[in-house]
């Protein structure tokens, strides 16, 4: 049976992305935000601020112990990302845990442990998949308005900007890599949402342009057992921000460009093939008034919680991504291990 009672949210991590976890959570009927820490007071005194009745923590465990807390957003860089989602889950706090969920998988595996335990629900914040444009494109796969996936290709990146090589994304013991598991997650996300497992996985990462000992672009082609290839390059050298995300079914073609803001108007043309080929029937559809994932995401969690259903994306979707991450790094460690091998050789 649905459970409609009153919902207690703690946020833990009150930068950017949860002050704006927090507000989209708020603006839901029966959820109030209950408690706000931060390692810095000053930031979780912001978000507590803004929600009446909120308390301010500095200290986590207490956070998450606090009085009507049902369930918690953890909102950290990523190197404490699942030990807070493992801490919570362990009380029997669902979790909306910010991707990507963990530095390693094995660390994922300990968070899924305690919510098996506890039968706490844990969804992976992954709101590209709640864009309008992937919403439709979803649909429209579903339908099978572009038959059979065959292959799918993604792009996604920004500039950086000044100062970038000396924050927290820069530095491994937080991050755990660069480019690949920051923007690269969401992007192999999406692939394996519309594609599924993969069961082949190649590609690179490099560091061309920030001085930094983590990667600003990697490329990647990823297989199913079938045979299907999602090929995938993400970058924070692309100057002007970018996302474009295409599917090629047998019948048609999805094209979508743009999130919104600085990566311009989201859009989604379907190039539909006709009997006798040649140029397609083409529809465009354009999303200008801004990008409500986050609302649609929150409600999702809370729908979770409420019905009792299994998130998706959640711990099984998290832990096909990080697989992905780890075996890229692997492959890219083993290629300069090799390469230097070579050059000292006589």
């Amino acid at each position: 049976m649905a459970d409609s009672s009153p919902l207690g949210i703690a946020v833990i991590g009150c930068g950017l992305i949860g002050a704006r976890r927090a507000a989209a959570l708020a603006r839901i009927d029966g959820v109030r935000i209950v408690a706000a820490c931060d390692r810095d007071p000053a930031r979780a005194d912001a978000v507590a601020r803004v929600h009446p009745g909120c308390a301010a923590f500095t200290d986590a465990a207490a956070a998450l112990r606090h009085p009507g807390v049902s369930a918690v957003v953890v909102a950290t860089p990523h190197a404490s990302l699942a030990s807070l989602a493992r801490d919570a889950a362990s009380l029997g706090r669902h979790v909306l845990l910010e991707k990507p969920g963990a530095i390693h998988a094995r660390e994922l595996e300990d968070v899924a442990a305690a919510a098996a335990a506890t039968g706490a629900r844990v969804r992976l914040g992954y709101n590209h998949r709640f864009h309008p444009a992937l919403r439709r494109a979803r649909e429209l796969v579903d339908a099978g308005e572009i038959g059979p996936l065959m292959f799918l290709r993604a792009r996604y990146g920004h500039g950086g900007r000044v100062g970038y090589e000396r924050e927290w994304r820069a530095n491994p013991a937080l991050s755990g890599g660069g480019e690949l598991i920051d923007q690269g997650v969401h992007v192999i996300d999406l692939a394996g949402w519309f594609l599924g497992d993969f069961s082949r996985v190649e590609g690179h990462v490099a560091t061309y342009f920030w001085n930094m000992p983590v990667d600003d672009n990697a490329f990647l082609s990823l297989r199913t057992a079938a045979g299907q290839t999602a090929w995938l390059h993400v970058s924070c050298t692309e100057w002007k921000n970018l996302f474009s995300f295409e599917l090629y079914g047998r019948t048609g073609k999805l094209a979508i460009e743009g999130l919104g803001g600085s990566y311009g108007v989201e859009r989604l043309t379907f190039h539909r093939m006709r009997p006798e080929m040649g140029p397609p029937d083409t529809t465009t559809w354009e999303f200008p008034r801004g990008d409500d994932s986050w609302e649609r995401e929150s409600a999702a969690f809370i729908d979770d919680i409420r019905t009792g259903r299994e998130p998706s994306p959640g711990l099984a979707e998290g832990l096909r991504t990080l697989r992905v991450v780890e075996e890229v790094y692997r492959l890219s460690a083993a290629d300069s291990a090799g390469a230097s091998s070579h050059a000292r050789s006589p």
